[in-house]
């Protein structure tokens, strides 16, 4: 059987665009096939048993590794290049593991807006965040970094938003340093800061709180001075300075470089783990310039969202035109090109458990539905 990681077959509309596995990477040495059972589109599928993972909390299972541990190693690796992107669902995230992809981030717009439908306006509450980010962290077997927008309110909200992220078994939070009031999303005109002092009192306040319950949850400060109205470049470097060396954050973001020249000084300024957002760039950069310009982690969180979407669109258009032809021109072009659907259930929770159960806890009687 092939290796599940291909490019676009000839003449399909979705072979080419579900192309997460290419994202994402090969699966650490271990051959697809191994890793997940591929099947023919006509199949009934179900994830297989063997592959289905540890108990993911601490209290079930003491001595496996902390997701936020094993973030903080990630993002301090320096030999190799961390990328970060969106997992859309939970069943997303199961086949982004798969593949190799090592970490996520549930963003508010991307992630959970998708999920409520609502803008990333600042219109998104702190538990709507967390709930949907801790049931994705709870069946991928990769750190969850959530999106913390401002940290919804004051550093007593911050502090409430680090507790709630740790008990969901998120890995990390980024926080914004754009103002409660008028917060917008990435790259939209009118976009302000809130003084630096502020600032740091908000990601201090996140600092203090992990410490006390762990402290090796990865607190990211995300700075939005760089094309802020009432910011500069020269605003945005002090920001990243400060907010890793006062306020003690694990790691900071540039959310908008003007070019290659901006990353280099914002790279100088701040030790530890860093990254960048395309910003106002051309194109996104590859492994190889990260490291080239000493940043050892990757930001590509839209990716996932935009090869589905394609993935969607193009079928739903020839259905309209084909109505079940085009599921069975899907089939044809994937013939030869299987792809893994992983089942839905966190923690063996499935099928087999709840079968499992009756036998257990009902009689004779109440099971003989299974041998009709």
């Amino acid at each position: 059987m092939k290796a599940p990681c291909r490019r676009r077959v000839p003449g399909s509309f979705i072979a080419g665009k579900i192309a997460i596995a290419g994202s994402c990477g090969r699966v650490n040495g271990i051959a697809a096939q191994e890793a997940v059972r591929h099947i023919h589109p006509r199949e009934y599928v179900k994830w297989p048993r063997q592959s289905m993972r540890e108990p993911r909390t601490l209290q079930e299972n003491p001595m496996k590794e902390k997701m936020s541990t094993r973030l903080r190693g990630l993002i301090n690796r320096k030999d190799r290049v961390l990328a970060i992107l969106h997992p859309p669902t939970a069943v997303h995230a199961r086949i982004m593991e798969k593949t190799g992809c090592e970490a996520g981030f549930v963003g508010t717009g991307g992630v959970v807006g998708a999920y409520t439908g609502l803008a990333d306006v600042g219109a998104l509450g702190m538990m709507e965040c967390v709930q949907i980010a801790g049931w994705i962290a709870q069946s991928a077997g990769f750190p969850i970094i959530m999106d913390g927008d401002t940290g919804h309110g004051g550093v007593m909200a911050v502090r409430r938003m680090i507790r709630e992220c740790i008990r969901a078994g998120i890995a990390g939070v980024r926080i914004d340093d754009q103002p409660i009031e008028g917060k917008r999303r990435t790259q939209s005109a009118g976009m302000e800061v809130v003084p630096i002092e502020q600032a740091i009192a908000r990601y201090r306040a996140a600092v203090d709180m992990k410490n006390e319950l762990d402290p090796d949850f990865v607190v990211i400060a995300q700075c939005y001075a760089r094309d802020a109205a009432n910011s500069s470049l020269e605003d945005c470097l002090k920001r990243l300075k400060a907010y890793r060396e006062e306020a003690g954050v694990d790691w900071v973001q540039l959310e908008s470089p003007h070019s290659i020249d901006e990353i280099r000084q914002a790279r100088a300024a701040v030790e530890g783990p860093f990254s960048f957002m395309k910003g106002k760039l051309p194109r996104y950069l590859g492994f190889k310039e990260h490291l080239e310009l000493g940043v050892n982690i990757a930001w590509y969180p839209g990716f996932t969202h935009h090869v589905t979407w394609a993935a969607l669109w193009d079928f739903m258009q020839a259905f309209q035109q084909k109505d079940v032809g085009a599921w069975e021109d899907f089939i044809a072009a994937r013939e030869g090109n299987p792809y893994p659907i992983p089942e839905v259930s966190v923690d063996a929770e499935g099928l087999a458990k709840q079968r499992e159960l009756e036998e257990k806890y009902f009689s004779g009687a109440a099971l003989e539905k299974y041998r009709k």
